[in-house]
This record gives C-alpha cells, sequence and structure tokens, in this order.
C-alpha cells in the first residue's frame, strides 16, 4: 500500500469513485434480492421451530399411547386374577377364606375401574393431541409450500446475477488494494451511514449528490481542481465534480 500514498488526489477520487461504482452495482444486484433472504431465513428457522414442536407433540401421543397400552395390560392382569380367585373360592373351607378371596376379587375390581378410569382420560387426552399435531403438520406443510416458492425466486434471481455479481465482487476487491487505506476507512464508514451506501456523489445541480444540500460556487470550484478531498459539510459524503463522475465507469 506503500505506493497509494504517492498517488495524486486525483488519482485518489478516480480509484474512490470507481470503487462506490462497483459497489453501487453489487448493491442494485442485493436490491434485486431485496428480503428475500431474510424471509428464507426466517421461514427456514420457523420450520424448525414448527417441527421441533411436532416432534414433543408425536411423542407426548406415544408417551400416551403407551400408557393406555399399560392399563390395558392391568386390566387383563386383574381380571386373570379374579378369574383365579373365583375358582379359588370354589373350594374354600371356611368363611373366613371366602372373605379374604372376597376381598382380593373386590380389590382387582376396583383396579379394572381405575385402569378403565385412566384409559377414558387418556384416551380424551390423546384425541386432542391428535388434533393439535394434525395443526402442527397443516402448519409446517403451508410454511414449506411458500419457503419453497421464496427459495425458488431468490434461486432464479442468483442464478442470473451470479455472474455478474462475481465479476463486480472481484472488482471490488482489486479496486480496494488501489485505494488509500484512511481513505478506505472513511469510505467504508460512510457507506455503513446511509442505506444507499453512497459514500462519493457527484455535485448535480449545484447541490450535493446525496443529500442535495446546496454547494457554494467557491466549494465547487475547489471539488474541480482535485486538490484535496473535499466532504459535503451537511451529510460528510465525499464529493466529486460531474466531469470526474461521468469519467468513470464500473464495467
Amino acid at each position: 500500500m506503500a505506493a497509494v500514498k504517492d498517488f495524486s488526489v486525483e488519482e485518489k477520487l478516480v480509484s474512490l469513485l470507481r470503487l462506490q461504482k462497483i459497489d453501487s452495482k453489487l448493491d442494485e444486484i442485493q436490491i434485486l434480492k431485496g428480503e428475500l433472504p431474510m424471509e428464507v431465513s426466517d421461514l427456514e428457522d420457523e420450520i424448525q421451530g414448527l417441527t421441533a414442536r411436532q416432534t414433543r407433540v408425536e411423542e407426548e401421543i406415544n408417551g400416551i399411547t403407551e400408557f393406555i397400552e399399560e392399563k390395558k395390560a392391568t386390566i387383563k392382569e386383574s381380571e386373570a386374577l379374579i378369574a383365579k380367585y373365583e375358582k379359588q373360592s370354589e373350594n374354600v373351607k371356611n368363611n373366613r377364606e371366602f372373605e379374604a378371596i372376597n376381598k382380593e376379587i373386590e380389590m382387582q375390581q376396583l383396579e379394572i375401574k381405575l385402569a378403565e378410569k385412566h384409559i377414558r382420560d387418556a384416551n380424551e387426552e390423546l384425541a386432542e393431541k391428535i388434533k393439535v399435531l394434525d395443526v402442527a403438520k397443516k402448519q409446517v406443510a403451508v410454511k414449506e409450500g411458500v419457503l419453497n416458492h421464496k427459495k425458488g425466486e431468490l434461486q432464479k434471481i442468483i442464478a442470473d446475477t451470479e455472474k455478474e455479481e462475481t465479476h463486480f465482487n472481484k472488482q471490488s476487491a482489486d479496486a480496494r488494494t488501489h485505494t488509500d487505506d484512511r481513505l478506505l476507512y472513511s469510505y467504508d464508514r460512510i457507506r455503513k451511514s446511509y442505506r444507499n451506501g453512497l459514500a462519493v456523489v457527484p455535485v448535480e445541480r449545484d447541490a450535493c449528490g446525496g443529500c442535495f444540500n446546496s454547494i457554494p460556487p467557491q466549494r465547487q470550484s475547489e471539488i474541480r481542481l482535485h486538490k484535496k478531498i473535499i466532504v459535503c459539510e451537511n451529510c460528510g459524503r465525499i464529493l466529486v465534480d460531474a466531469d470526474l463522475n461521468d469519467s468513470v465507469e464500473a464495467k
């Protein structure tokens, strides 16, 4: 970068102006993409969240289903025990044994009633979870449809502009190597300050091409001489004369 410091002010202005015009071409490509990259990213995040929710609901449904199967198994075990106790009751020798067996039968009957209640409650909860899962699946499907459409639009723009974007990115990188470090720092700082990314602007109709603030005739004369870097007193952008601006192109 040592050689850059020996360049004249005019050469430095030309380098900056060329860089600005190249970067403006890149900005135009980004404008073509619009909000699509952000929309695609947001949709992907949203789908990820919805899919995670869907997975949680599916796990809950599996848990409820397993619970119901456990309770059904409990009923079968109780029914088997009741059958066993009823058979034993046929051979009881006294009232004490008969009452003990009846208590066991009653206990198993209560176990069955409790298990049946748990199954009813679980089936109601299962029905609700299935509805929630159905809604979640539909939401994911809708969002995926929108995402695929947005991705298609973005990919088409990228395909149409990829060659041009690569070309201007290369030119921008090359232009930066031929620009004074301090000016480059100021250029980047100014570009970030404005949504349109304009850091170097021409004087047009006696006004700043960035903020349209009036530029005094004496100041315009100084700008045309290319003896020093002059910035707009209102917006801070670097100013160049119209002739210099017209002579530099981003090819």
